[in-house]
């Protein structure tokens, strides 16, 4: 029962909080394109076998963006568990396309025994292996697990809405595209847009910053129009700690000397922990800077 409730109330906040950085982000600074979408259409080959749409993919996606009737989602982890690096891929979530929120693809549905062998043969190891909202069964069909499955996935990805899904190289997107459509969504609205990891476009945001040969991940990274400055998003599983500071200091001076572009003010950055010491948060003067 504990496990079920911290499962749904992690979802439900990866949702709520999506939904507020959205607004804080983008408020109502979006200019709505919805013009006409060309019609689904596989690629050729094995982007095909995965899914993938011809027409919108990661070489087209920038003239997709800032649609009203479409909802973007990358369903990759912050941090997979699986060693997708073997496969020339990465396994942390280093950057992502401004728009699209991240949904976890394996907290929705679990993995067969056949797929996590099949990918052992190819040398990627450690598939997540947790609780999800549903379970793939061997002949293809969906369990929920819990009573709240549907009601929650049709919370993260509308019916009624155009469906754009994006992961590292297709696979990810192509499983979710199979889960909604074999769920009775329309399969002329989701598609599978192939990986982040082939983009080259120009509405790209990283979270990744090597300094002195050490990496550090940033965990959300915006561009807010209206103020004119890069918005930083730092999340805290647990309480708030003197050190969370410095990190996030760290962090804003490595953009301010090497991603402020000219014109722009300085960035800031929001710190979103589970809990707090007001006497500390006082103590660190947080309210005098650019954290907060």
């Amino acid at each position: 029962m504990k496990n079920k409730k911290i499962l749904i109330i992690s979802i439900i906040t990866s949702i709520i909080i999506g939904g507020l950085l959205s607004y804080l982000v983008f408020g109502k600074t979006i200019e709505y394109t919805d013009k006409p979408l060309p019609a689904p259409e596989l690629s050729e080959g094995l982007r095909g076998k995965y899914g993938i749409d011809k027409n919108i993919n990661e070489t087209t996606i920038d003239n997709y963006l800032n649609r009203s009737d479409t909802v973007y989602r990358d369903v990759r982890m912050l941090v997979d568990s699986a060693s997708w690096e073997n496969k020339g891929g990465d396994r942390y979530l280093t950057g992502y396309i401004k728009g699209f929120e991240v949904i976890p693809s394996p907290y929705l549905a679990s993995y067969t025994d056949a797929y996590i062998k099949q990918k052992e043969k190819e040398n990627v190891y450690g598939l997540y292996t947790g609780k999800t909202l549903f379970t793939l069964q061997d002949d293809g069909t969906y369990t929920p697990n819990y009573k709240e499955s549907m009601e929650i996935l049709e919370a993260i990805f509308p019916k009624d809405k155009n469906i754009f899904i994006i992961c590292g190289a297709g696979g990810y997107a192509g499983q979710v595209k199979d889960m909604l459509i074999s769920l009775g969504w329309n399969k002329e609205l989701v598609r599978d847009i192939g990986g982040y990891w082939y983009y080259n476009g120009k509405n790209s945001v990283q979270v990744k910053e090597t300094i002195d040969g050490k990496d550090y991940y940033m965990d959300l990274l915006f561009y807010h129009r209206s103020l004119r400055r890069l918005v930083l998003i730092e999340l805290k599983l647990g309480e708030f700690e003197p050190q969370d500071k410095g990190q996030t200091e760290l962090y804003l001076r490595w953009l301010e000397k090497y991603e402020r572009a000219d014109g722009e003010e300085s960035p800031v950055a929001l710190i979103f922990c589970a809990e707090k010491s007001q006497e500390t948060i006082e103590l660190m003067e947080l309210d005098r800077g650019s954290i907060h």
